[in-house]
């Protein structure tokens, strides 16, 4: 798991990714994870962690920091914990990060170097969670992001400026760098280089002791290994889903007076209207539209004078007046409407130059009583009656919620089925089945769920179809290693092979100091009182490694490649 964090810490675009997201703390996390949990005064004493220079790491951004890489590290591990992340070392490697982030700024102090504010905003206006959805910097979003994770602008922009700063002295640094051509041929000869010799495995399992271990061997290995058994925090979750089913029908359904109201407010719709098919060609002057159209007036075909000019037609509609003048310009729609069918008419300007426009067909559309509009109108407002009630329902039941209205009384009233979910771990599968995930309802609400106390219901809409979820924590099971008497035989298992194993190492000295001795390893082998695999022979080249084995090369073999012959 830490792996994954100095694996982003290493390389020279995560160097720079790193404090970046230190400084900036990824404003991506919720940092009560640790600051709900930890107190950090006590590593270095007082309101600091650490002392760079003359600049102290204090313990709020030092708790910041450790939140942000707990939270990367769930991005890949959702189950992890925070006394794991402890235990593997990422306390340790998020502190290191700071101080080498404070020793930079401190160096490029010292010889003059700078980040400005105008630099320090350029930056700024580059980070697309301060965007807003425009694409374009919004200072509402900027507020809105930065004090969501408790920072101030002041915060921001010195995580930034350290950032540049670590940039301005670390790339020069790595930039045209270059092997020297001698060790560069010698690195890539060794490809061809061929490797012949003998390995053997040695099986901690045969080894394994065949007595059982006594109690106490037992709970002292369970005890030393306990981290080995964490069963991760899992949570069960009561919920009903609703949506349109449980809106009032009597709610829905449009009165006449609706209908009539809405007749009148969309009374161009049902007028009688008509639609025109037209072929059109486009000139970028009205000398040359007046000149065209004339032609066309004599006789000649559209399509031919296009031609004959180096132009193109296109075809258009049906289209009614208010479509096509969206397409072109009211002007043009006026002239096209106002002409009659067959003829061409007088040229007008769009956005893209003058059109000349024929009137290939006209297709009228009479009128529409209310009572023929009625049915299409009775369907809007079914629609728009429906998803108001539905907004109205939901808004409500967030207000009782609010008010602390229990789940259960809430779901009866809208007559809904209170379901519990089996116990769920943070990675949204069930706990003990990781095969089978939660209920597709609860998906989109766990890494919610995880965030909240028992007994405190949510709603949350699912999706974008009006259905919604009402949810609340049941129970929480923290994580903690499991009971020794509930996994005794795994437990047994565990410390048979980690015996197995001490006597196989031991095993293995006694192995390589006969060969040292002049022994041959088959040799070396068959003198144990237990029978070992023979040696298998290895004949392979580096090229080999990549052909058979990939990037999975198995750890004897990549160690065979590293030894000294002999």
């Amino acid at each position: 798991m830490i792996t994954l964090i100095r694996s982003i810490f290493k390389s020279k675009i995560g160097l720079a990714i790193t404090f970046a997201f230190i400084a900036l703390i990824a404003l991506a996390f919720a940092s009560s994870d640790v600051a709900g949990t930890a107190s950090f005064g006590g590593i270095a004493g007082g309101d600091r962690v650490a002392v760079v220079g003359d600049e102290k790491i204090g313990n709020a951004e030092f708790a910041r920091s450790v939140s942000a890489a707990v939270d990367q590290v769930r991005r890949e591990n959702p189950t992890v914990t925070m006394q794991q992340f402890i235990d593997q070392g990422g306390i340790d490697a998020v502190l290191e990060q700071l101080i080498d982030r404070y020793a930079l700024a401190g160096y490029a102090q010292k010889y003059g170097l700078r980040a400005g504010k105008n630099l320090v905003n350029s930056e700024i206006l580059q980070i697309t969670a301060f965007q807003g959805p425009d694409g374009n910097f919004s200072q509402d979003a900027y507020q809105f992001a930065i004090r969501q994770q408790g920072m101030s602008d002041t915060m921001v922009r010195e995580g930034l400026r350290d950032t540049l700063l670590a940039q301005i002295i670390l790339d020069p640094v790595s930039a045209g760098t270059r092997m020297p051509t001698k060790i560069a041929r010698h690195y890539a000869s060794l490809q061809g280089e061929r490797r012949q010799g003998v390995v053997s495995f040695v099986p901690s399992a045969i080894f394994a002791p065949e007595d059982d271990p006594s109690e106490e061997q037992l709970l002292e290995f369970y005890t030393e290994n306990r981290e080995a058994y964490i069963r991760p925090e899992r949570r069960t979750i009561r919920y009903a889903v609703f949506g349109e089913e449980s809106v009032d029908p009597s709610r829905i359904a449009p009165t006449g007076a609706e209908i009539a109201a809405r007749y009148e407010r969309d009374g161009a719709l049902y007028a009688a209207r008509e639609t025109r098919t037209v072929t059109q060609l486009i000139l970028p002057t009205q000398a040359d539209a007046d000149a065209l159209r004339a032609r066309a007036a004599g006789g000649t075909p559209l399509e031919t004078l296009a031609r004959e000019a180096g132009f193109s037609t296109s075809s258009i509609g049906p289209v009614e007046q208010a479509d096509f003048a969206v397409q072109t310009s009211d002007a043009v729609a006026s002239a096209v409407f106002a002409a009659p069918a067959g003829s061409v008419a007088e040229p007008a300007r769009g956005s893209l130059g003058w059109h000349v426009v024929r009137i290939d067909n006209v297709t009228p559309i009479p009128a529409r009583s209310i009572a023929q509009a009625t049915p299409e109108i009775t369907q809007q407002l079914e629609i728009e009656k429906r998803a108001a009630a539905l907004s109205d329902l939901s808004a409500g039941v967030e207000e009782q919620l609010d008010e602390g209205t229990p789940l259960s009384q809430v779901t009866e009233e809208l007559g809904l089925t209170l379901q519990t979910s089996e116990p769920i771990t943070s990675d949204g599968r069930i706990y003990g089945n990781p095969q089978f995930g939660a209920p597709p309802q609860l998906q989109s609400a766990i890494e919610t769920a995880f965030q909240m106390e028992e007994g405190q219901p949510q709603l949350a809409e699912i999706g974008q179809g009006g259905t919604f979820l009402i949810f609340e924590v049941d129970e929480i099971t923290s994580a903690a290693a499991a009971p020794l008497e509930e996994i005794s035989e795994q437990v047994e298992v565990a410390w048979r092979l980690s015996e197995g194993s001490k006597l196989a190492d031991a095993a293995v000295s006694r192995i390589v100091n006969r060969v040292e001795e002049g022994s041959t390893l088959n040799d070396a082998l068959g003198a144990e009182e237990v029978q070992l695999p023979p040696a298998d022979q290895l004949n392979l080249t580096r090229n080999d490694l990549r052909t058979q084995f990939g990037a999975q090369v198995p750890a004897p073999v990549a160690l065979f490649f590293t030894m000294a012959q002999g």
